[in-house]
């Protein structure tokens, strides 16, 4: 047996993204104790820089340790119980998933379905709301990164505020990459992934609470189905203003990875790291049509840092990304579910949002239609 020495792959597919050589470095550094005084001024140190990037002041704000589905267990887990009304928004996999989360802790259903590659579509929540008033919550994706499709997360809640439901938000792919502003559009509960345009390793699911969600969850008739993903009990590990008491052994290296992937964001500036995503996603839009390639999603519901791209007639998508991988070493997405073989699903995202990775996968990407004798 030998040690695993992993290929240098760029990675322009839909997550993970890459991670730059200061995050690599940060998480080599030597492992201390998950209550050492030191990792505690750390932990608190990436509270406030998870507060800039979702643009809000809630103080139960942390990463969970697990990826973007356990945030997504967390959220459902904790605002809805047993017998609830819930509204679930499914434009793709991941708004389908969080309808199968809801029914396995309980909810009752109720489905607002758009087809894939759309934005959710407004009207549709509010007819909803309109058919079941009773509604306590609506839950939608705002990034579908099955689809590269971007819904309108703030039209959106002030539906839901209408009718006095919570919301729970999809923002795995999101953060740090399109505008998402917690506290002025009012969201409830929001989560989102490390490993997208936070350009830091998966395994962390960064997670916000508003109060007003906080208060539904301490007033809870019953007690939150998983111990683990209990915020009430979290809490009480991220609280700053308390002694910190035991919860779970926190990834700490990985810790240390997210702490350094938020101090390039927030040093950068959300604005410019939101502006880059959009110039050169615009950038690769303007290469690629010019390629004769074309995108699933209308441009007015596109997401910058995931993009969706038609497999030309004709072309073997899954050798084209097979030659990507061995020749080029660059990694690209496949389509999920009903888009399987018909989409290539190319990340822009954190790191891979600029200039030469973007220019590496276009160009190799040309070589490789350009190979296809049938296009």
């Amino acid at each position: 047996m030998q040690s695993f020495i992993p290929p240098n792959r760029l990675l322009m597919g839909p997550g993970p993204s890459p991670v730059h050589p200061k995050v690599l470095e940060a998480l080599a550094r030597p492992t201390i104790g998950h209550l050492d005084p030191e990792f505690i001024k750390l932990m608190d140190s990436i509270k406030e820089l998870l507060k800039i990037s979702f643009c809000t002041k809630n103080e139960v704000t942390f990463p969970i340790s697990g990826p973007g589905s356990v945030g997504m267990e967390t959220a459902i887990a904790n605002m809805m119980e047993a017998n609830e009304k819930i509204i679930v928004c499914q434009n793709g996999v991941f708004g389908a998933r969080l309808k199968e989360v809801a029914s396995r802790f309980g909810g009752k259903i109720v489905d607002v379905v758009d087809e894939w590659g759309k934005a959710v579509d407004p009207n549709k929540v509010e007819e909803a709301f309109k058919l079941n008033p009773d509604a306590k919550i609506l839950a939608f994706v705002h990034a579908e990164t099955s689809t590269g499709a971007l819904s309108d997360a703030k039209t959106l809640a002030a539906i839901a505020q209408r009718y006095g439901a919570y919301t729970v938000v999809d923002a795995v792919t999101s953060l740090g990459g399109v505008p998402l502003m917690v506290d002025e559009w009012k969201l409830d509960a929001v989560y989102s992934g490390s490993q997208k345009c936070l350009a830091s390793p998966p395994g962390l699911s960064p997670v916000t609470f508003s109060p007003k969600a906080v208060e539904k969850i301490k007033n809870r008739k019953s007690k939150v189905v998983s111990w683990f993903m209990d915020i009430t009990q979290i809490i009480g590990y991220w609280d700053s203003n308390q002694k910190r008491s035991y919860h779970h052994t926190a990834p700490i290296n990985s810790l240390y990875g997210l702490h350094e992937s938020l101090l390039q964001i927030v040093n950068e500036g959300l604005d410019r790291s939101w502006n880059r995503h959009r110039r050169w996603h615009d950038y690769f839009a303007q290469k690629v049509s010019s390629m004769g390639l074309e995108f699933l999603v209308e441009p007015k519901s596109r997401l910058p840092q995931l993009n969706s791209l038609l497999v030309p007639q004709g072309v073997d998508e899954a050798q084209v990304r097979t030659t990507l991988l061995n020749q080029y070493n660059i990694e690209i997405g496949a389509g999920l579910g009903p888009l399987a073989g018909k989409i290539w699903r190319i990340g822009i995202m954190g790191q891979g949002a600029n200039g030469d990775p973007v220019n590496s996968v276009v160009n190799a990407l040309k070589q490789c239609l350009s190979s296809e004798a049938t296009f």
